[in-house]
Parts: C-alpha cells; structure tokens; sequence
C-alpha cells in the first residue's frame, strides 16, 4: 500500500493546485472500516475517482474500463491504485457475444471480503451533461453477490458537483450520503428472483445520488443557486434539508428562470457574492465579529499580492504562461470529448511543467553552475505558485486599488453587506412562498433572515 498512499498524496497536490477550492461533505457518513461500495456521479472523466480517493479517508479500489489500461502511463497509476480493469461492451465489438468479466468480479468481490472498499461509477461512462444519466446495476450485483458471500457490505452514494467542470482553479463539492445497507431482506428478494433485487437496490442507489447532486440545467447557475440556498435557509438546518432545498432550488429554477422577480434577484445574489470576494470573506462571517488581526491580516494578504506575488509571476510568466496556454489548447484541440478535457490539462499542464522547469535548472547548471541551479530550483517553483496566485485573484487585481480601499474601510464595507443580506434574504424568502408550486409543501414556512 505504500505506492498507493504516495500516489494520493502525490493526487492530493494535484487537486489543490488545479481546484481553488475542493470542499467536503458528509465525511461523517463513511464508515471507518468494512466493505464499502462508494457509488458516485461522473462528470469529469479521471478526476472523479482522484476527489473520492483524496477526500473519502479510505483506500478505494474503481473499477476502470479496460481500454485505460493500454497507455502505459496510465497503466502505471492505475496499477498502483489497485484499479480493476472492467471489459464495456461500448468499447468492445462483442455484440453476439457476452462479455468476461469475471475475474474483475472476483478481485472485487476479494476486496470486499476483507473489508476493502471499492469504487463505482453506476452510470457506466463519464459524460459531461448535468444530469445523472440512468444507472446500470453492476454496484448492486456487486453489493449483492458479496453479501450472499458473507461479506456485510454498505453503498456509500457520493455526489461531485463542479462549478466549472473544466475550468482551471474552479471549486468542487464532493458530497457523501447516508449508506445503503444490503439488509437480510434484500437478500431474501435477491434469491427470489436477482435481477430484480439488483434494480431495486439501484433505484435506492439512485434516489441516494440524486440528493446529492445538482441536477440543473446548466453549471453557470450552480454558485448563484447555492447563495439563494444559504440566503433562505434557517440557521444550523441538518444536512438532509440542506440537500434536499438544494434539489428543490436547482429542479424548480428552471421553471422560473425568465420571471423578471427571479432575474432581478439573481443578479443582485451575484453582485452580493462578488461584493464578498472583494473583502475575501465569505456569507458566514456576516455572522460575527471579525477580530482584528483578521482584518489586518485580509489588508495585508491583498499587499503582498500587489507587491510580492504580481511581480515574482512577472518575472516567471515566460516560462509558466506558456505552459498553461499549451495545455489549454492541447486540451480543447486534442480532447473529443468535454468530461475529459479538465483531465487532458492535467496531463498536459505537469508533463510541460516538469519538463519545463528540468530545462530550466539544467541551463542554470551549465550557466552559473550548482549555485544558479539551485537558485533556478528554488525559485521556478515559487514563480510557478506566484503565477497560481495571480490567476486565481486576477479579477482582484483589477480592481486592485479599489479592492484595498474597500478592505480598508473593512467593518464599513461589512455593515453595507449584512444590510444587503438580510434584504436578500427577505426577498428570496418571499418570492419562495410566491412562485412554488402550490402543491409542494415549504421546508421553512418563514426563513429569518439570519447567516446560516
């Protein structure tokens, strides 16, 4: 297990640089030890098993279709994760014949005898559409077949949301659900008649993902909607209403999108949020009394960015702008399909990174020798963290001088916005009671208009 605790760190490093923000939730309905089925959505080709591998505190197992397995680079991590080739029949001319798959079955259904864990995407390909596509039943066959093996097994549902799928230094929400036990009763249906126990247990499975993820119509509105969502909700609500308000807000949007009411408020929501980004707070410090060494230290934060960090990514920007630019194109001129793109760029982006920056301490070596290639080590990667902090707070920079203004009158800046917050608040609360459907009955009869 060495090689797979050094790859999901190595993974780990991987997600903090290319996501801004990787949030989770739910951990608490994983359980410690036992055999584990994690059951998640898949909208993001390689990079969906790396979140649930680097977020889950388990050592998962996927099942990945065979054809990954013919590159060798990808064979080596694939490999060293315990990845279990799967034969797909779309990948595969095999139509008057069924597929072998058994022995991907028994070294799964080993994992799971000794308490292991394994991973799968029931939707059976990574698409880029935002919604959960119809789930085939292998993770309940899988389930199945162990528990009638006398292995108690649990599906743990796992929802991975994107604000921008393939955007570099975007946010991604992995969420975990309550698990799914394959109970006595279950396996009673499944000696009755198993193939439909398996469907049974997927319709759970499904409605289980499906409250974890956000099943809209299009990714621009997921950061929007969340805010509503926290601008209505009550205080410390459980996380099963916040999922399923979060469902309610993204399946009813669409219905009312054009209303004038719902367009106005939206747009008041995403200048609030970027009203927040600009002090670098977010909707729950409203609720308290910042200290201030805090305060100070959001002042200094956006000094060390003008006067530190924008001119060390100056002066590396020939070397990283590049390589950012190449793995873009590479990644949108190569890439046939848009789950794999946030994948390609990846690849492409630490495969020139490291190519680049051997380069470049080899040129320093042969120029200046040991004393420039250890200055080159040193300072390409801190150019390189300087070019990530500028990409990522460019839109600050912008608006730089107006930015420190706004964090030096912090405590007045916050006052505007907790007056904002609760006007938000009131008046998403009454256009809920207004526009839902007259049949749905209101979690919140009145939401207060208090910072969840």
């Amino acid at each position: 297990m060495l090689l797979y605790r050094l790859l999901r760190a190595f993974f780990r490093m991987l997600m903090q640089i290319f996501f801004r923000q990787v949030e989770t939730v739910g951990i608490e309905h994983v359980p410690a030890d036992g055999a584990v089925i994690f059951a998640g959505n898949h909208p993001n080709s390689l990079i969906d098993p790396i979140l649930i591998i680097t977020t889950s505190g388990r050592i998962v197992h996927f099942a990945a279709k065979d054809v990954l397995f013919k590159s060798r680079l990808l064979r080596f991590f694939l490999r060293g994760l315990g990845a279990v080739p799967i034969a797909r029949r779309d990948d595969h001319a095999v139509a008057d014949r069924p597929l072998d798959n058994q022995a991907a079955f028994s070294a799964m259904f080993e994992t799971l005898g000794r308490g292991g864990a394994i991973g799968i995407f029931p939707e059976g390909i990574s698409h880029d559409g935002s919604q959960l596509a119809r789930l085939k039943t292998g993770a309940a066959r899988l389930a199945l077949g162990a528990a009638e093996r006398g292995t108690l097994v649990r599906i743990v549902p796992c929802g991975l949301t994107f604000v921008r799928p393939r955007r570099f230094r975007s946010r991604v929400l992995v969420q975990y659900g309550p698990a799914i036990d394959v109970t006595p009763e279950r396996l009673a249906r499944n000696r009755e008649d198993a193939a439909a126990a398996a469907r049974e247990l997927t319709a759970d499975v499904d409605r289980g993902m499906r409250a974890l993820t956000i099943n809209a119509t299009d990714w621009d509105t997921v950061r929007a909607l969340d805010a509503v969502r926290r601008l209505y909700q009550p205080v410390d609500i459980d996380i099963d209403d916040r999922i399923e308000l979060a469902r309610r807000f993204n399946a009813h949007y669409p219905k009312v999108k054009d209303d004038p009411r719902v367009v106005s408020i939206m747009s008041r929501v995403r200048h609030y949020q970027d009203r927040l980004d600009d002090l670098a707070v977010d909707d729950r410090d409203l609720a308290r009394e910042l200290p201030a060494g805090r305060i100070a230290g959001k002042v200094l934060r956006h000094l060390v960015l003008l006067l530190f960090w924008l001119p060390l990514s100056i002066a590396g920007a020939p070397l990283h702008v590049p390589t950012l630019l190449v793995a873009d194109f590479a990644a949108r001129r190569f890439t046939p399909r848009k789950d794999v793109v946030a994948t390609t760029k990846i690849l492409a982006g630490l495969g020139l990174a490291l190519l680049f920056s051997v380069a470049v301490v080899v040129a320093a070596a042969l120029w200046g020798g040991v004393p420039a290639a250890i200055a080159a080590a040193v300072l390409v990667p801190a150019s390189g963290y300087a070019t990530l902090e500028v990409i990522e707070r460019f839109h600050l920079l912008r608006r730089g001088a107006r930015v420190l203004g706004q964090r030096l009158r912090f405590r007045h800046e916050v006052e505007r916005l907790r007056t904002e917050r609760g006007a938000l608040a009131d008046e998403i609360a009454r256009l809920v009671d207004e526009l839902r459907p007259a049949d749905l009955k209101l979690l919140f009869p009145r939401s207060p208009s208090a910072v969840p």
